[in-house]
């Protein structure tokens, strides 16, 4: 089967940012399809025209240079979705294509994945990461009653013209067949890359013996973006806190966006930054596995707001692939699995003191730890890994073409599949 794949933001793991397309367009060509990814390229560097193809173990990768940054305004990045859903149209329409997949954020690659699989007369396929408009809407971020209206009619848009929807949370799920009651829905999260997190005792030693601020102390570690959804502030507000109780505590920030610098000025204005608050800009995923093999938590924050609670966060899944206890300041099934399993932590999402409290009280349980380490690795290698999820992302895909696959029901292993099946 021949796959056109578009994702506006690809990764792979020499580049920061999520590389759960990377993993699942390789796994696709390992299990003999051929795919075509179009994408662009943020990465600084004067504007260029015209498409750049590169492989990236087998999968063939078309790049448009795009740019786009998190610091850019509202309007500035809606014509960066725009300038790229036009693009990725015409480079869509003119692949060959037994299949159409596109994987939003944003919404407006629906439209290139639409119009190609139409042209081509084959089944698209839709990936929500995000649910949108609701969750801008309930930041505050869409109030324009038009825009809200159009971001709503290409949801639905995308939904009608999709032979099955993959959605990233149940709560994403729920929100696709609220709009549209007849879609077809599968709940496929993201995934704990498992081998990629798996590093040598020796070169986990030596990063902390490199590191004169850190050495032997607990350390909580945050990686990804810090964006308006985060609220990165939380962990260094916590963290002032944490520094009366456990002076020894430190915290590392790793990532980028556009809460970047105010984050940072916090940390300077409160005393912590260098000294207990350390923050590096954001590195490729290759290096990731060092620093949570090194961290004694890991943490992932969004704002209190609802609609963010059904998020699926990258840093979540990382956590657990490196058999690190996570902690969490919202609630929803993320929250609901720590407290199932003892995974980790789940932080009061607005009283930072209470949370540093609980923090400080756990970094030192040995015991404790040990259980949350444990419990974090059951849960990456029986609910979340890669090559468990992948069977069901293909299958349905595999399915959506016409083509026999395994069903998902037929594997020992569990795995967190729902799928909603239209009225009859």
């Amino acid at each position: 089967m021949h796959i056109v794949y578009i994702h506006q933001y690809y990764c792979n793991p020499q580049m920061a940012g999520g590389i759960r397309s990377y993993e699942q367009a390789r796994r696709l060509v390992a299990r003999g399809h051929t795919v075509d990814v179009i994408t662009t390229d943020i990465t600084p560097g004067e504007r260029e025209l015209g498409w750049r193809v590169t492989d990236d173990d087998g999968v063939r990768v078309h790049w448009f240079r795009v740019p786009y940054s998190n610091n850019m305004s509202y309007a500035r990045r809606l014509r960066a979705f725009a300038e790229f859903m036009v693009l990725a149209a015409a480079r869509a329409a003119r692949l060959k294509a037994d299949l159409v997949f596109a994987t939003s954020t944003p919404l407006t690659v629906a439209v290139p994945g639409v119009i190609a699989a139409k042209l081509r007369r084959v089944p698209f396929v839709f990936e929500v990461r995000d649910l949108w408009p609701e969750v801008p809407i309930e930041m505050g971020a869409l109030r324009n009653p038009v825009a809200r209206g159009l971001a709503g009619a290409l949801a639905s848009f995308a939904y009608r013209n999709a032979a099955e929807v993959i959605a990233l949370s149940p709560g994403m799920a729920a929100g696709v067949t609220a709009r549209r009651p007849r879609t077809r829905t599968t709940v496929i999260p993201n995934a704990a890359d498992i081998d990629l997190f798996a590093v040598d005792t020796d070169d986990v030693a030596r990063f902390r013996a490199e590191h004169d601020w850190l050495g032997d102390r607990p350390l909580i570690v945050y990686t990804g973006a810090l964006g308006a959804v985060n609220g990165v502030e939380y962990l260094v507000k916590a963290a002032a806190r944490m520094r009366e109780l456990d002076p020894e505590i430190r915290v590392l920030i790793v990532g980028h966006g556009k809460e970047w610098e105010p984050t940072k000025d916090l940390a300077a204005r409160t005393g912590l930054l260098r000294e207990t608050v350390f923050m590096w800009e954001k590195v490729p995923k290759s290096a990731l596995p060092v620093i949570l093999g090194a961290a004694t938590m890991s943490s992932s924050f969004v704002r209190p707001i609802r609609g963010l609670w059904d998020n699926s966060a990258n840093k979540f899944f990382d956590a657990l692939a490196a058999s690190r206890p996570i902690a969490v300041n919202y609630g929803g099934w993320q929250a609901d699995l720590i407290r199932d399993t003892g995974a980790g932590l789940v932080l009061d999402p607005q009283d930072t003191d209470a949370a540093a409290s609980q923090l400080v009280r756990h970094l030192r349980d040995e015991l404790w730890l040990k259980q949350a380490r444990e419990a974090a690795h059951r849960l990456a290698v029986e609910r979340f890994s890669r090559d468990l999820l992948f069977a069901d992302f293909a299958a349905v895909l595999e399915a959506a073409a016409g083509q026999s696959a395994p069903a998902a029901a037929e594997r020992s292993a569990p795995a967190p599949i729902e799928r909603s099946a239209p009225a009859n």
